[in-house]
């Protein structure tokens, strides 16, 4: 039992806290669990058990439906037009290539421990609360921001599908800051409506979107025959203004590059997969096929989309909040305005299923950080009749809808990306460490050096990226050049001369520590795709973020650490043999060396 009162039983009580806090922050910012203690006592504080009835295929349907519905029809107008134009295709390949490395990276977590925590739960098991709680209050900030995006856009697609302006459906308030001046009540109706499905059941959720998706997949290869058939080829090339650049890469590489950082919240649905851990039925067969599965699935359909809609209407022609609607309104069936309508209701229904996998998925981090006490534990209650986190679904659909009520569309993707990247690039780093160091066994130093340097590696490549290399010529060049090197020989030494210290008994990543390596090394070149008011936005939110751990957080998790064991990290400084490289090792990972498994 925990005790009552603590930190925050008076005001006295809490301002004694407060005075304490340098050393609670020592001594609970590195505080780890054990993944049984995350699979058992910290689960059991939601009281009630989620009920364990998915399978892979509502996996696969939860991750399609989850990242088509929103993204491709959210971010692909934008991307194409200000950023890549009709090498958008090649943008999301690369963001798909890098999803799918992320993919692994979630996949071999969530076999091993699945709770419904995500990133949250990996990183708490791995780098420690602080780690854990930054990429929490991250995931959740995304979660909100993203699903009240794909609200908005909701509007726009559902004018379409009746074929009117909708400006109209959104009250313009002079009084308020521009971005932030367009109240749009829809959607805000429409997050309310899918809360309430959600606090309902899973399982029934679930079967909602299947229906919901077989429907969405066909209006989907609608677009793409309809697209390939009645396009034109010169398209890829040829603008419709004279003042617009040309060819299929008018903005360049680096557009190109640009342009995958912004589609890369189309493929946000996935990680919300791996939330539902808690509840399928067979983690280490159904989560692989579902989460992967799902990416690759959905990798294919953008470049076909993105493909179809290129070859409708020139790049500088697409309309950013409702690009495909548009593509068919003013390419090929001028003439025919049901074609765009239909593509509109089309698209509305996979907006439909990606805000419900999206905010399924958010109340289940929500749910799992509450069981942490970095939050109040009231969120991490599961209703015992529906077997659901009603709480947070409550919570995080009235932030929602209020994000959603206010905030311009374009505000919201940017902010977006930062925060997914950041996390996928924080996942892929505690996989590593987790592979190559075991806290007492092993000296985490070859392995913490190894991340650093690579991390800092990337940050060389991706700001040499954003130089101009028409003003530079070869040393620009040659820099890209030695960085990327630099990063391979890198991982290579780290490859050969470190030992694995852990095999995953179920399901792993292959070719260890390659795939997690090059997934940190593509997330931190699309952060530094990024604009700059991305960053001063995500560090003013982060800054919030901090100053709640301080004030609240750090206190509430040593109130319940009192009585309980917990594993710390100690960073101490480096020993004197910082850098021999680990003898005493598993038998199993004696084995396994260096080579892929």
């Amino acid at each position: 039992m925990e005790e009552k009162g603590g930190s925050f039983a008076s005001f006295r009580a809490y301002c004694n806290a407060l005075r304490d806090t340098p050393r609670r922050v020592v001594r609970r910012a590195g505080a780890v669990l054990s993944s049984g203690d995350e699979l058992s006592r910290v689960k059991a504080r939601s009281g009630a058990e989620m009920q364990r009835n998915l399978r892979w295929y509502d996996l696969v349907c939860l991750g399609i439906g989850g990242m088509v519905g929103a993204g491709v029809f959210v971010t692909t107008g934008r991307a194409a037009r200000d950023y890549a134009g009709p090498a958008v295709i090649v943008s999301y390949a690369i963001a798909g290539l890098s999803a799918l490395l992320s993919a692994f990276c979630y996949t071999e977590f969530a076999v091993a421990m699945p709770v419904a925590g995500g990133a949250f739960s990996y990183l708490r098991i791995t780098f420690g609360e602080l780690a854990a709680y930054m990429t929490g209050a991250n995931l959740l900030m995304e979660y909100v921001l993203s699903n009240a995006a794909v609200a908005r856009s909701l509007t726009s697609y559902l004018g379409a599908a009746i074929g009117t302006n909708t400006d109209s459906w959104r009250f313009k308030v002079d009084l308020l800051m521009k971005g932030y001046n367009e109240l749009d009540l829809l959607a805000v109706a429409i997050i309310v409506l899918i809360t309430i499905c959600i606090c309902y059941s899973t399982k029934e959720s679930s079967v909602f979107n299947m229906v919901l998706t077989a429907l969405h997949l066909g209006f989907i290869l609608f677009i793409i025959a309809i697209g390939f058939a009645k396009g034109k080829n010169r398209n890829f090339s040829e603008p419709e203004k004279p003042t617009s650049p040309d060819g299929f890469m008018p903005y360049g590489v680096s557009g190109v590059f640009n342009g995958a950082a912004i589609v890369y919240f189309s493929y946000i649905g996935y990680d919300a997969v791996s939330t539902m851990a808690e509840e399928v039925k067979y983690p280490v067969k159904d989560i692989p096929i579902g989460v992967s599965g799902s990416v690759v699935i959905v990798t294919v359909l953008y470049g076909l989309l993105s493909a179809a809609m290129c070859k409708l209407v020139p790049y500088d022609l697409i309309d950013e909040n409702a690009p495909f609607s548009m593509a068919f309104k003013e390419g090929a069936f001028k003439d025919r305005p049901w074609v765009s309508n239909v593509v509109g209701a089309g698209a509305s229904l996979g907006i439909m299923t990606s805000l419900m996998v999206a905010m399924l998925g958010q109340a289940r981090y929500m749910c799992v950080i509450g069981r942490s006490h970095v939050i109040p534990a009231w969120f991490a209650k599961v209703n015992p009749k529906t077997g659901t986190p009603l709480n947070a679904s409550v919570f995080l659909g009235i932030c929602t809808a209020v994000i959603a009520l206010f905030t311009d569309l374009g505000i919201l993707v940017n902010l977006i990306c930062i925060g997914t990247l950041l996390v996928f690039y924080m996942v892929a780093n505690a996989l590593i460490y987790r592979r190559y160091v075991v806290i007492g066994k092993t000296n985490p130093w070859p392995t913490l050096g190894f991340l650093t340097v690579l991390s800092s590696i990337a940050v060389g490549f991706a700001s040499l990226w954003q130089m101009d290399g028409t003003h530079l010529h070869s040393g620009w060049a040659l820099g890209l050049c030695l960085c990327g090197l630099s990063a391979v020989v890198l991982t290579h030494s780290f490859w050969m001369l470190v030992p694995q210290a852990s095999i995953p008994q179920d399901w792993g990543v292959p070719c260890m520590p390659w795939i997690p390596a090059a997934s940190i090394f593509l997330n931190v070149f699309l952060l530094g795709s990024l604009d700059k008011h991305s960053y001063i936005r995500f560090a003013l939110f982060s800054a919030i973020a901090l100053l709640f751990y301080v004030l609240y957080s750090v206190h509430a998790s040593y109130d319940a650490e009192q009585g309980q064991s917990v594993i710390r990290i100690l960073f101490v400084p480096p020993p004197a043999d910082l850098f021999t490289l680990p003898t005493k090792i598993s038998e199993p990972a004696q084995k396994a060396g260096p080579d892929c498994v």
